[in-house]
């Protein structure tokens, strides 16, 4: 049997307001055939009309203006095996410059959307069109478990909505019968064998087939392997899902993090070495004042909270949260673009302010957000300097700002400041010296691509630039004071690209800085 409910635009719904954004509540959707289970639990074998399967349509239209979420709430009855969902909405087009229509979806079971309660069980965002959830299985995306009776609701996204607003239809099936179990979730270990104190690669912004990728998670761990990667971070948008899969594709040389890509209307930030099986809520904007909150929720789950692409011009994308509550930053997101150049010219200010000021800095990080192919797995990544090869290693030396960032295992770079009477500081660290003592800093580069050049940058500017040699591979030097220069960091360059005037050429290499004073004469 299917039945069609038609829900007419702001037709029937209550508007709910749930501490952070508002949200769309529509009209229940029931099914009156439940199976029957004899012992007052949710398993049973029943057939509901006969094929062991109910199925109801509901229609309408979204205004412009809708709120961030809206929620169609399904009555599931008992002896429900398998809940599936599929979804569609017209596409108009609009003219240059005028946004059309773009519907996400996701669901949460019967312990409710209450934001960062537990009735989380799945988001596919845009990526699908349909899902299932069934105690064994379910599409990835979304986390397998029983289906329990009671008030289910399905989350609608409209991400954007055109002028003559947003039609969609959602049909929703309940399949009867055994509900089956649920495996237990097969998580990586937090630590793999590794080089002792080393320095790691690792790219940890990247998506898999549990988001909006293409690749399967062995498809990224052999791309990982194949870009000389020593770790990575699952960061899928929205969703845990993806942590228990990936079962037998860690190894000694393949250190694997949780984690998520938290995907709200004002930023995504990405979540770096969560415990497995974490999921934090997106579900607010900056005006709710509640990023604080789940960037604690991220630290209480071990994990760093990351602002990724902060200058992305994609609806959405763009940061406004402050980085206040970041642990680090992503100042190169993929293969070069003018975003990351203003992402590094904003790092570098935040840098000006706390040398200056004495106060605490946040380091600059890379990944390669892949998502299919094309996408390149490791361009750019983040080099490490680490202990071991572990979770907790690898997120202090992060933390740290022990690190630089590449854009491929053949480009190394080694980067510190000397002063008198031995003293050295390394990426990260300070190197304590009166203000009028003589600092050398020294970069060494290997693997560059020919005709590149170094940059030393300090608080006061670019202060020294050298070509490097057309080998790809020398050392640069240079001479300084830490009154002059309250930090130094190095870039490694292109050449410009021609017609494109004033902006320098694409990165290379990037490292944090090396502080230099601190020390009375």
């Amino acid at each position: 049997m299917c039945n069609d409910h038609t829900e007419h635009a702001m037709g029937r719904r209550g508007l709910l307001v749930t501490g952070a954004a508002a949200a769309l509540t529509l009209g229940t959707v029931s099914f009156a055939n439940a199976a029957p289970s004899g012992n007052g639990t949710d398993s049973g074998t029943g057939t509901g009309n006969g094929s062991g399967t109910e199925t109801q349509t509901v229609r309408g239209t979204l205004p412009t203006g809708s709120p961030d979420f809206v929620y169609l709430p399904v009555d599931v009855p008992r002896g429900v095996r398998e809940i599936r969902v599929s979804y569609s909405y017209v596409r108009p087009t609009v003219p240059a410059g005028t946004q059309g229509n773009a519907l996400d979806i996701g669901i949460f079971d019967e312990r409710g959307t209450e934001l960062g309660g537990k009735g989380f069980r799945g988001w596919s965002g845009g990526a699908r069109t349909e899902f299932f959830i069934r105690a064994d299985e379910a599409t990835p995306g979304y986390l397998p478990g029983p289906v329990r009776s009671g008030k289910w609701h399905i989350a609608l996204g409209p991400y954007t909505v055109a002028p003559e607003g947003l039609a969609y239809e959602v049909t929703i099936t309940l399949t009867y019968g055994s509900p089956g179990s649920t495996p237990r979730p097969v998580h990586p270990p937090e630590r793999a064998k590794g080089r002792g104190r080393a320095w790691y690669r690792g790219d940890c912004h990247l998506h898999s087939v549990h988001s909006d990728g293409r690749r399967t998670p062995a498809e990224i761990a052999a791309g990982a392997r194949a870009a000389g990667l020593d770790f990575i971070n699952t960061s899928e948008h929205n969703t845990s899902s993806s942590h228990g899969a990936w079962d037998g594709l860690w190894g000694d040389d393949l250190l694997i993090l949780t984690g998520e890509e938290i995907t709200t209307r004002n930023g995504h930030v990405v979540a770096i070495g969560m415990d497995a099986g974490t999921f934090v809520d997106w579900r607010y904007r900056a005006r709710d004042n509640r990023f604080g909150h789940y960037a604690r929720e991220v630290r209480r789950a071990g994990g760093l909270v990351v602002p990724a692409h902060p200058h992305a011009t994609c609806i959405g994308c763009n940061w406004k949260f402050g980085f206040g509550d970041a642990d680090a930053v992503e100042v190169w997101n993929g293969p070069f673009t003018p975003e990351d150049e203003v992402a590094l010219a904003s790092w570098d200010n935040t840098l000006v302010s706390a040398a200056r000021s004495g106060q605490s800095w946040t380091p600059a990080m890379g990944s390669s957000d892949a998502h299919r192919d094309p996408d390149p797995i490791g361009t750019p990544q983040t080099v490490v300097l680490a202990d071991e090869l572990s979770r907790e290693a690898i997120l202090a030396g992060i933390r740290a700002g022990r690190s630089y960032i590449a854009e491929s295992a053949a480009v190394s770079v080694t980067f510190g400041a000397s002063g008198g009477r031995g003293q050295h500081a390394g990426i990260g660290e300070r190197l304590r010296v009166a203000d009028d003592a003589p600092v050398t800093v020294r970069l060494e580069v290997t693997g560059a691509p020919a005709g590149c050049s170094a940059r030393f940058v300090t608080d006061q500017g670019t202060l020294h630039t050298a070509a490097l040699p057309e080998s790809g591979s020398g050392t640069v030097e240079w001479r300084t004071t830490a009154e002059y220069a309250t930090y130094v960091r190095a870039e490694v360059r292109r050449p410009a690209v021609p017609g494109v005037p004033g902006l320098p050429g694409p990165f290379v290499a990037l490292t944090n800085p090396v502080f230099l004073g601190g020390k009375d004469a």
